[in-house]
């Protein structure tokens, strides 16, 4: 494999494919061009380039009307930002509204890619929706031509008159433009990786404008930086558009403007009628509005307006989640270490010896047990922010900067009256709601300024503090009181049937909000450390390890029924499994959800139910076979692993081999000559 000797550039002949068959799916399509980027020096390795376009893949497809796909990611692998480029004969099915794809572009770019770079591969992403530049890609006659076609979009500077006359692409409205006295609209657009979907949403929200008759300015908050709209231009907008699958950055600045919000897709895919939708909501007194606390734009969409209370409240509830884990995963850790040092007395005397002792007064024990202490008592203060963190940023998720204070106090008065994880949820819903509502107050225009930072928090910390205080604070506390004592009391089949769920729960989604509920659900409990909580712990974990390492044995033992893209997959997922990240069957669920999610679930069902029956428990919230010191019957964990690993990599050997499906692997998929072995 050769290794660029200077920064190449972007792309170059050799990372060109014309007219050329790679297979019928698009992850043979992705690898064969990261095989190509590895080949000519842009990456290290084509594996985990590949890995990682497949991730993004899992998260949205690529595929974009018109023929075009534009697989694309970071990865620590890419040495210089690259784009690699295929005309396919036959198309491939990107996932696209209307059809395969005939153009790929691989955009890959490097983990920590500098904004020269990123502003490059936005330029060719907004180069694609324009289509005399996708006329001028099936036309091209040579990999020459294409290189010289893709430069001159991204190096506009350097074209000649002529050819810059040929192949100008205009650039989305600019957000600092000075305010026009003529009917505009503002947008924001945004997308996880922020490298292609937010600039050619951007691009084609302004041509869309353009049709309409009507200025659009457009902010994307993507990888090559983001220059926020002028203050003046979101004042005098007639609406607001938000284009995203991830949080708006700064949404209150556009608060009391008629609002449509969709994923980042939509707007690419259906831009003129965004435009018209704004255009109507300007009209509308009854149009949704962006409020001053709204919570951020998701990736669903309601069409018009808001998204849906249903995707919102699910969208809240994960917001806290998700800020909860670090405080979680380090604490939990740090307990577990504690006690791998200091014993599991040491929860007892940890708080007294780290006040009285030191390294020059070290305790009964030495200073194992000094060093035991402090990593215990370093990790239970961590773990004493999981609720405060958990309503903070569900009650941030509804009401945004404001929200804050009330919600994290809503979660410290959870904590003191025994509230605990429940009360977290309940309190931090509240917290946010409340907050929403007082910033919709109408206040002096004089006093507008105290309201994010004094005014909102005030009341809303008094409300919910005083809500949760006199009427709540008692009744949940008892609701979590019952649930412990329920679960310390569980025995026999009681326990066995919570193992299965709490399997079941985490094979479902991978990662998604059910996995994530019953995760959340097991760390929260860590918090107590007896042993029921520690006995869930350990089957959320277990259960969660099942699907990557049974995905990896099954496509080992069975090559010939996996594509060559799974086999590879498979290799990753040995490890991912180890270490509990479930994460790595998402590319088998993903490409075969019918027969692989069934065959995980029941796995992951058996191991649940074998770790509750045999008493295993673990005292650390994640790391795998890494925190085996933190399992207490690690040999009952270990078989239970085993058996479900087994369970679900026979059944979905036996699914792939006798119940087929529409995304069984075609001949040319499998590798020849393990077909005929």
């Amino acid at each position: 494999m050769s290794t660029p000797t200077s920064d190449p550039a972007i792309i170059a002949e050799e990372l060109i494919l014309l007219d050329a068959d790679l297979g019928a799916s698009k992850d043979a399509v992705i690898e064969r061009l990261s095989e190509l980027l590895a080949t000519a020096g842009r990456a290290t390795d084509a594996a985990p380039l590949r890995e990682a376009a497949l991730a993004r893949e899992a998260q949205s497809a690529t595929g974009l009307p018109g023929g075009i796909a534009i697989p694309h990611c970071r990865s620590e692998a890419v040495t210089s930002a690259s784009l690699g480029f295929a005309r396919l004969d036959p198309k491939v099915d990107f996932g696209a509204p209307d059809g395969p794809a005939d153009l790929v572009f691989l955009i890959a770019a490097p983990a920590g890619a500098g904004s020269a770079h990123m502003k490059l591969l936005s330029s060719l992403a907004r180069a694609l929706v324009k289509p005399e530049f996708v006329t001028a890609l099936r036309d091209a006659p040579s990999p020459a031509d294409i290189v010289a076609l893709v430069d001159g979009v991204i190096n506009p500077a350097a074209k000649t008159p002529a050819k810059a006359a040929a192949t100008s692409v205009p650039e989305a409205s600019t957000p600092a433009a000075t305010p026009s006295a003529a009917k505009h609209i503002v947008a924001v657009t945004a997308c996880p990786t922020g490298i292609a979907h937010t600039y050619m949403a951007a691009d084609s929200l302004v041509a869309a404008g353009e049709r309409a008759g009507v200025t659009v300015h457009v902010e994307t908050q993507g990888s090559s930086g983001s220059t926020p709209l002028d203050p003046a231009l979101i004042e005098s907008a007639e609406a607001v558009i938000f284009a995203t699958d991830v949080g708006v950055k700064g949404k209150e600045r556009f608060a009391g403007k008629p609002v449509v919000s969709s994923g980042v897709k939509r707007a690419i895919n259906e831009p003129d009628v965004m435009v018209t939708e704004a255009l109507r909501a300007a009209e509308d007194p009854d149009a949704a509005r962006v409020s001053g606390t709204a919570a951020a734009a998701g990736s669903a969409s309601t069409g018009a307006g808001e998204l849906g209370w249903g995707t919102r409240i699910r969208q809240i509830l994960l917001t806290g989640v998700s800020y909860m884990i670090p405080f979680v995963a380090a604490g939990g850790l740090l307990i577990a270490l504690g006690f791998l040092l200091g014993g599991y007395e040491i929860k007892d005397v940890a708080e007294d010896i780290v006040v009285n002792n030191s390294l020059t007064s070290l305790p009964t024990g030495g200073l194992t047990a000094y060093l035991g202490a402090v990593l215990f008592q370093i990790g239970a203060l961590s773990f004493s922010f999981l609720v405060p963190a958990l309503a903070g940023y569900i009650s941030y998720a509804i009401a945004d900067r404001p929200g804050l204070a009330p919600g994290f106090t809503a979660g410290a008065v959870a904590v003191l009256v025994g509230a605990g994880f429940i009360g977290g949820l309940v309190g931090g819903l509240i917290a946010g709601f409340v907050a929403l509502s007082i910033s919709r107050w109408k206040i002096p225009t004089v006093l507008r300024g105290l309201m994010p930072v004094v005014i909102i928090p005030l009341f809303a910390t008094l409300i919910v503090g005083a809500i949760m205080f006199l009427v709540l604070g008692k009744p949940l506390a008892a609701i979590t009181s019952g649930l412990t004592n329920w679960l310390n009391g569980l025995t026999g089949s009681s326990i066995i049937i919570l193992g299965i769920i709490l399997g079941l729960m985490m094979c479902f989604d991978l990662g998604g909000p059910v996995n994530k509920a019953a995760y959340a659900f097991a760390t929260a409990g860590l918090s107590v450390t007896d042993t029921a909580s520690l006995r869930i712990m350990a089957a959320v974990m277990a259960a969660g390890m099942v699907p990557p390492l049974a995905l990896a044995l099954a496509s080992a033992v069975r090559p010939k029924i996996f594509t060559e893209a799974e086999r590879e997959n498979g290799k990753a997922a040995w490890f991912l499994g180890a270490a509990f990240i479930s994460e790595g069957a998402i590319p088998f669920a993903a490409a075969d959800p019918l027969r692989v999610i069934p065959s995980m679930m029941a796995g992951g069902a058996v191991t649940g139910a074998l770790v509750m029956a045999m008493d295993v428990t673990l005292s650390a919230p994640h790391g795998g076979i890494f925190v085996f010191f933190a399992v207490g019957g690690i040999l009952w964990f270990l078989v239970a692993l085993a058996a479900g690993t087994i369970v679900s990599a026979v059944l979905v050997i036996a699914a792939k081999q006798f119940v087929k499906g529409k995304n069984s692997p075609t001949e040319a998929e499998l590798d020849p000559d393990l077909v005929t072995a």
